[in-house]
């Protein structure tokens, strides 16, 4: 599993910080991928931009697709 599988993994369980994450993606979407980048680096799950990007458009599922509809314009 790569690191950002395992960190999408990570966010996904926690429902407070998925929260956070997706309010912060409507306001500002590339805070939020920087948000999530630093996330990574605090949980020693280090990913790039590229990569939660990559991530997150290889998900097939509804809930990550409204999250990304919600936060196009910074991916």
């Amino acid at each position: 599993m790569s690191n950002a599988a395992a960190l999408y993994a990570r966010i996904e369980n926690d429902r407070d910080l998925s929260k956070g994450l997706f309010r912060q993606a409507l306001q500002n979407p590339s805070g939020a991928l920087d948000s999530i980048c630093e996330i990574g680096n605090q949980l020693n799950l280090p990913v790039t931009l590229q990569e939660v990007k990559d991530h997150l458009n290889s998900l097939d599922d509804e809930i990550t697709k409204q999250w990304l509809i919600k936060a196009r314009g910074g991916l």
